[in-house]
């Protein structure tokens, strides 16, 4: 049985099952702040697989946070992630985190103005270990290590590019990490977590006094987060569970014992919305046919090659606009870069 076969076996009863259970209860309440007061900010399929389910994000016009509502369960988190990083993905997810080399520097750069030599470096959501291949470049005597829950981490430990490597949940190792690590960096990771509060005291816990925590996450405040709507990229659906602005999440660092040093807007933009927006609309008018949690349908296989079709030229677009257009609007920065010292 190949791959492809065996995967469509997992999921053709697991969808006859329906989707709806994989949801928590819809929240009436803000989970950052409490405020009552919500507006829808998108509705959007599955974007990054294309599997069955819409997802809504919600945000809190008192405090500006951004959240999953109706959450997925961990359950339906299992489901929706399953064969993104791993299995049938996991080579074209790779292939991807690869293409960024540049931006991988840019982060550990970011440091060079506040820390003198870290001897320790933890990766937190490090996939495969890519950045911390990367930075060993900018930082040669820094040892790094990488903690995820995916098995991607072990294959980065086998390469080389990571000293050790932690499998599992960052707040469950915490205890057995506690005070090992001059530095902490958690690049795109903080989004795709349930209990953010428990993670940013994990990273305290994990960190000497004195040491420095990086996050990087999209910025909910990006002009085109709400110019595209759904089709924005960075809301990355069913992955991305909370979005902060950035002084909500300053204020929560500052609680856990860290003293802020330093955000960086324009220079942590990840560029590129136009196009993504692009291949979201298509990717959502014909997704890949073939894909085992779908029908192979004809009228499917049209839509896929209509999309492909028309595919080049709207990329080409998007292109030109993300190169011409996109840094002339305030606010376009798509994501941003906080570094705090641990007090």
């Amino acid at each position: 049985m190949t791959a492809e076969s065996e995967a469509r076996a997992y999921y053709t009863p697991e969808i006859a099952k329906g989707v709806a259970r994989f949801f928590e209860p819809r929240r009436t309440e803000c989970v950052w702040c409490g405020s009552p007061d919500l507006e829808v900010r998108a509705v959007t399929p599955d974007i990054v697989q294309h599997k069955p389910g819409t997802f809504t994000l919600e945000g809190c016009r008192a405090c500006g946070h951004v959240f999953q509502n109706p959450r997925l369960t961990g359950e339906g988190l299992d489901f929706y992630y399953r064969d993104t990083y791993d299995g049938l993905g996991e080579a074209s997810t790779e292939f991807g985190f690869g293409l960024v080399a540049a931006d991988y520097r840019r982060r550990a750069r970011t440091l060079l103005r506040h820390a003198e030599q870290p001897k320790r470096w933890l990766d937190v959501g490090a996939g495969f270990g890519h950045f911390c291949k990367a930075a060993q470049r900018i930082w040669p005597d820094t040892e790094f290590s990488g903690l995820d829950q995916g098995a991607g981490i072990l294959k980065g430990l086998a390469r080389g590019w990571v000293a050790e490597a932690h499998r599992g949940s960052f707040t469950d190792l915490a205890p057995e990490l506690a005070g090992r690590y001059d530095v902490i960096s958690m690049h795109h990771y903080l989004e795709h977590t349930t209990e953010p509060f428990a993670e940013i005291a994990a990273a305290a816990r994990a960190l000497d006094p004195g040491g420095f925590l990086q996050i990087e996450v999209p910025d909910p405040e990006c002009a085109f987060a709400r110019l595209f709507g759904g089709r924005w990229f960075q809301w990355m659906q069913p992955q991305h569970l909370h979005m902060y602005p950035s002084g909500n999440l300053a204020k929560a660092v500052e609680d856990a014992g860290f003293e802020v040093v330093e955000v960086v807007g324009g220079k942590a933009d990840l560029g590129h919305d136009f196009v993504f927006a692009a291949l979201v609309v298509l990717n959502a008018f014909g997704p890949k046919p073939s894909r085992p949690w779908a029908k192979p349908t004809f009228r499917a296989r049209v839509r896929h090659y209509a999309a492909v079709l028309a595919a080049i030229p709207a990329v080409a677009v998007a292109f030109v606009l993300d190169h011409t257009v996109r840094h002339l609007v305030p606010g376009h920065a798509n994501a941003y870069r906080l570094i705090a010292r641990r007090l």
